[in-house]
């Protein structure tokens, strides 16, 4: 029977080796490998090479082809000492790869010629106990809670839309969390805003949402804005250096404001609106897509578009909406996945059906066109309450 030490070696015959300095040149070159770290996440913690994406090696069949789907790009795997990358390497081969090698001395060599080491920041046991769900996901991973840990999301409003993606947001571990709401709570909202409960009643909505979200997840900061949304306290609340915005305003008026002004602040919006048993949810991302005045380019009038307070809602479809919104708004913050930017969501809970509708950039909307006639706040509720428009609009949270 063959030992250890003569499978090992059969293996380093049978793939491409290189060492510390060869792996440097590559990865300088005008076409770097991707560089996969096979270690422990242990290891890992402890420092890896710059650039590298961590698949341990028990989990490399399952995982590799996630991060590496093109088997014609160049792999170098490497692990502390060469030993377990070579094996890496053999399978990887066997799975199709084209170009494997495995770094010869191991991460060990790298450090020992001098080269860059990037240590990560890490998770301590408590938070990994937390997110352990998030941990097993490789387009999360360690990597992607911390980037949710350190991400700030706006949300406009505490009400039906902004409740549960509050919760959801502050469950997931997104480390900050605004809110901006100048209402109190009432009964009439208990029907479908989780975030507050009988006692509550009477408080500001953003602080009631406060010590919910914290009792929920203490590793979140809130920052409660118990003012109304205007286009003088905008800039100062969205200097405050916000990643992404949860749009759940029920007014035109404040739809628009958030809309202007992401655009000028290069932020992206994720808005949600709800009316009865339908609701719908977009991104409107600056640069990459249209805004939301590309896609009303008017406001509607009121006969179109009631309030909730006018027309009801039922109380589940919030949590639906709001609950997709929550999932864009990660999607931003973590950078993966495909975004609604582009595209409309539309759903009907009586018929429990999606359906899509493809949203284009109007080259010549006022704000976000080629060539733009609205550079500064306007008076939006003079703006909304303007001549009618044949543009049915949004639903009101």
């Amino acid at each position: 029977m063959p030992s250890y030490h003569d499978l090992l070696q059969q293996v380093r015959a049978e793939i491409e080796e290189i060492d510390a300095a060869a792996a440097r040149d590559l990865i300088a070159s005008t076409e770097p490998p991707l560089l996969v770290d096979v270690r422990e996440g242990d290891e890992w913690s402890e420092g890896h090479i710059p650039g590298a994406v961590h698949v341990p090696r028990g989990f490399l069949e399952s995982r590799i082809e996630q991060v590496a789907p093109d088997r014609s790009r160049p792999v170098v795997l490497y692990c502390a000492g060469g030993s377990r990358s070579a094996f890496a390497a053999k399978t990887l081969a066997e799975l199709g790869y084209e170009r494997v090698s495995s770094l010869a001395g191991g991460f060990t060599d790298w450090k020992r010629n001098g080269f860059p080491v990037q240590v990560p920041q890490s998770l301590d046991a408590t938070k990994r106990r937390r997110y352990s769900r998030h941990l097993l996901i490789p387009e999360v991973g360690e990597e992607g809670q911390l980037k949710l840990l350190d991400s700030r999301v706006l949300l406009i409003g505490a009400g039906g839309l902004g409740s549960p993606a509050a919760l959801y947001l502050a469950a997931a571990g997104v480390g900050t969390i605004g809110i901006v709401d100048d209402d109190r709570v009432d009964e009439t909202n208990l029907q479908r805003q989780i975030a507050h409960s009988t006692q509550t009643l009477g408080e500001w909505k953003a602080e009631s949402a406060q010590r919910t979200i914290q009792a929920l997840n203490p590793d979140v900061e809130v920052v409660p804005y118990l003012e109304r949304l205007t286009s003088e306290n905008i800039d100062r609340i969205l200097d405050d250096g916000w990643d992404v915005i949860v749009d759940g305003a029920d007014n035109f008026p404040t739809r628009y404001l958030v809309n202007d002004a992401s655009i000028w602040h290069g932020v992206p919006v994720v808005h949600g609106s709800i009316y009865r048993f339908e609701g719908q949810v977009t991104v409107f991302k600056p640069q990459e897509g249209p805004c939301y005045r590309c896609l009303f380019p008017q406001p509607p009038p009121p006969e179109l578009a009631p309030s909730c307070a006018e027309g009801g809602v039922l109380g589940v479809l919030p949590g639906i909406v709001g609950s997709l919104q929550a999932n864009e708004a990660l999607k931003l913050c973590l950078g993966i996945g495909e975004t609604l930017a582009g595209r409309l969501l539309l759903f009907d809970a009586l018929s429990t059906e999606f359906s899509e509708v493809t949203l284009r950039r109007d080259p010549s909307c006022p704000v976000c066109g080629d060539n733009p006639t609205i550079t500064e706040y306007v008076d939006y509720v003079e703006f909304c309450s303007g001549r009618p428009s044949d543009v049915a609009g949004a639903a009101h949270a």
